[in-house]
Formats: C-alpha cells, structure tokens, sequence
C-alpha cells in the first residue's frame, strides 16, 4: 500500500514575486486545454503516451516540427520549459478524462430517469478551460534543494525563465518522521499572499494488518462520531468482550467554534453581506484542529491495543433535517460537523501505523440497544438511553457496541457457504436484516458457529 506525506515549506525573504510563474502556467495550460477539447476525436481513439505525444506534436514547433497544427502555443509562450509543457498536456489529459466521465454518469441518469416518466431537469455537464492549478517543478531540471534552509527554482521573471534562490522554513521537515520515505517532485502553491513549496513524500511498503476472526487476539476500535461528544471509541475482540473505552469531548473548542459563529453571524446582520474571510478562516482553522486532534487520539488509542481495524459508521448519504420549527440549531450543528473530515485525516494517520479503516451500515446502530432489547429512549439531551428494559446506558457508547459488532459479523458471515449461512439466519434472524444488528446478534452469532 502507497502512503504519501505532504511537506508544506514556506518561502520567506523573498525579494522578487512568484506570482507571474502561477499566472504563465495558467494561461498555458489554457490553451492546452483548448487544444484538448478542439482534438477530442482523435485523442479519445489514442492509448498511454500517444495522447501526450500527439498534444505536443500538435503545439510544439521543433525542426522535425516546423509547422504544428497549432501555432499560436509557440508564439504566446517562447522558451516554455518543456517540463512545464508536458505537465500541462498531462492536466489537460485529466481534466478531459474526468469530463467524459461526468457526461457519461449525466447520460445514464438522464436515461434512468426517463425511463422512470420522470422529468429529468440537471444541467449537462461543460468542459472548463479555466482553472486554478499550480506548477510541479521536477526535481535536477526545475528544482534543487539544499540542506542549508535554500532550494534553487525556475521560475518566470523579468520575461525570461531564470534560476534563483529561495529561502524556506524547515521545521515541517525537521518534526516529520521521513527516514523510510521518498522525496517526490515539488508544487509551487500559493495560499493568500503566501508561497510554499509543497513536497510530497511516499513509501509503498505499507502492509494493513489483516483480520483473523477465529481467534480473540484480534481487536478492532467502534468509533461513533457525534455532537455532544466528538467520538467514543470502545475496543473489544472477535467474541464480544469489550476491553477499554475512550471518550473524546473537546469542550473548550466546541465553545470557541460557538463563540466564532456567534461573532460570524453578528457581522453578517450588521453589513448583509455573506462574505467573512477573516471569520471564516478562524472557523476552517479551528474545525481542521479539532478534525486532526480528534485523529490522533483514534489512531492512538488503536495503537495502544494493537488493533487490525478501526471501524466507522458510513455517513456519505446523511441529509440535513427540513426547515422546521426547532431544526434550525440542529442544522446549524450539522453544517459545522467536520464527520468526514475526521474519517478522512484518520485514515491518513491509521496507515501508517498499518491498521485499516472499515466502514458499517449506519441506520439504527444508535436506536437499537446492545443487549437485544430493541429500540432505546433518549433523553433531551441526547446522551443517555433508556433501554426497554429499564436499564440505562451511555448513548454514544451504545452506538460504538453496535458498530464493531456488525464489522465482526459481516466477517464471521464471509467465508460461510450459502447453505451454511442461510443456516445461521435460520437460527439468528436478525442477521437477514443487517439494520437490525447489535451486540447481542453477535454473541448469539459467535455461539452459533
């Protein structure tokens, strides 16, 4: 498995500008991706490099070249690196491929939907020939970094491609753990007023732990991410047992990310306009800390136990609830949910520690309790669960039960016969049903086999 680390270093003492560099590469990947759109025919019937090589062919004047197809690329863009070029005509590449893409999947809907007799009303998809990319400058021909804080550029000043020396911040480097990885070519980004150079780091020797689940050594951590509490996180092996419990609550920072919403929504009703930067991007920064915090602490909990598997619910097709009376302080909680983006920065982290990321059905794993009691009652505040029972649990902690159960039993259930597993739902019914699922089917499944 491929891991990649991305090491943003900052380019500070600068006495010239940058910005041209960006802009040239723009309008030159402009016209590329006009070419691209004008050849759409002829590439389409092309394979591997015989797309490049037919761009390039068709922009590039050379002397077995004189005179391309397009000439209007070597006119506006004399002495264009040639590594520059091929990287646009690869981008281009991409963004057609992505383009037909999204027009094939909008042809099939439109044609599902007709069938349906209904009225199909998206717009078809168009192919941009703007966008906002940045250069990758290959490592010996367009880049060179020194070990003295300095790397050497090619950049566009003063109309002509030229060397110099840039100054950058180091510490991203220094406070990474980069011994086993490989040093990729760089990106020139810019963020607001700011320019770092962007450098990827890979290592393809990553191997997930794999799961066993006949025997107990085997741990997994259910993670049931919420509002009230960030994540709750419980560990337990392939029979059922539950070994530790982990509660992330991050108090402080969700009333901070309140008081900044506060403040967002006061200087929107003070001038009725809904751009903020500056209180925006406090809110992004404080959600990608609590995203990143929240992370960590998943990823070591699961190393603490020596865990093959962090599992977490799938909640890609969640929705938001109707404008409503009473919905609206919910809606507003959920817009500001960073719940894939803690999923997203913890599969980052988990794989590198090789433990692997699973994803469970979503629905009832909150409203059903873990003893097989059926449907639980929750309090206002949403914490506590009264079981039908009449025994009371923590909620979120319930959910986390439910979650690592189902990951077990669609393990338990995969390498069974279908004779054989129409036999356990015989005796389990409600595995037929993967919604009806908690930690009571699974024990019931675990005596069965």
């Amino acid at each position: 498995m491929i891991v990649t680390k991305t090491a943003k270093l900052k380019i500070y003492n600068r006495t010239f500008t940058l910005q041209p560099t960006l802009d040239i590469y723009s309008e030159a990947l402009e016209c590329v991706l006009g070419v691209v759109r004008l050849e759409h025919e002829v590439i389409k019937v092309l394979t591997g490099n015989n797309k490049l090589n037919y761009i390039e062919k068709c922009i590039h004047r050379t002397i077995k070249n004189p005179e391309p197809k397009y000439h209007e690329f070597n006119d506006k863009f004399p002495k264009f690196p040639s590594y520059f070029r091929r990287a646009c005509i690869q981008e281009a590449l991409g963004y057609l491929s992505s383009h037909e893409e999204r027009y094939n999947n909008w042809l099939e809907e439109k044609r599902l939907t007709q069938k349906n007799g209904k009225a199909f009303r998206k717009k078809m998809p168009t192919f941009q020939v703007t966008h906002k990319s940045f250069p990758t400058f290959y490592k010996s021909n367009m880049f060179e970094r020194n070990e003295d804080g300095t790397a050497e550029i090619k950049v566009y000043l003063d109309n002509d491609w030229k060397w110099i020396q840039v100054k950058y911040d180091s510490r991203n480097l220094k406070n990474r753990d980069l011994k086993n990885y490989q040093e990729l070519n760089p990106s020139l980004v810019r963020t607001w007023n700011k320019f770092f150079l962007n450098i990827p780091f890979t290592r393809n020797d990553i191997k997930l732990k794999s799961t066993s689940t006949t025997t107990q050594e085997e741990k997994v951590v259910g993670v049931d991410l919420g509002l009230t509490n960030t994540a709750v996180c419980s560990v337990m092996d392939s029979s059922g047992t539950v070994i530790d419990r982990l509660f992330i609550k991050q108090s402080r920072e969700k009333d901070l990310m309140k008081t900044k919403l506060n403040k967002l929504a006061q200087a929107q009703r003070k001038t009725r306009w809904t751009l903020k930067p500056n209180h925006w991007r406090k809110i992004n920064d404080l959600q990608k800390f609590i995203s990143q915090d929240t992370a960590n602490r998943i990823v070591w909990f699961a190393s603490k136990h020596s865990c093959t598997h962090i599992v977490f619910e799938n909640l890609d097709g969640m929705k938001l609830p109707k404008w409503e009376y009473g919905a609206k302080r919910l809606r507003s909680k959920l817009q500001h949910w960073t719940k894939k983006r803690i999923q997203k920065d913890t599969e980052q982290k988990a794989h590198i520690e090789w433990i692997a990321i699973r994803k469970v059905l979503a629905r009832n794993t909150s409203k059903l309790a873990f003893d097989g009691s059926w449907e639980v009652e929750r309090n206002p505040k949403k914490d506590v669960a009264l079981f039908p029972n009449g025994k009371q649990y923590h909620a979120d902690l319930n959910a986390s039960y439910n979650i690592w159960a189902r990951f077990f039993i669609k393990e338990y259930l995969k390498p069974l016969s279908e004779k054989r597993r129409l036999l356990v739902e015989a005796k389990v019914p409600e595995l037929v049903n993967r919604a009806n699922c908690s930690l009571s089917s699974l024990i019931k499944l675990v005596a069965v086999i």
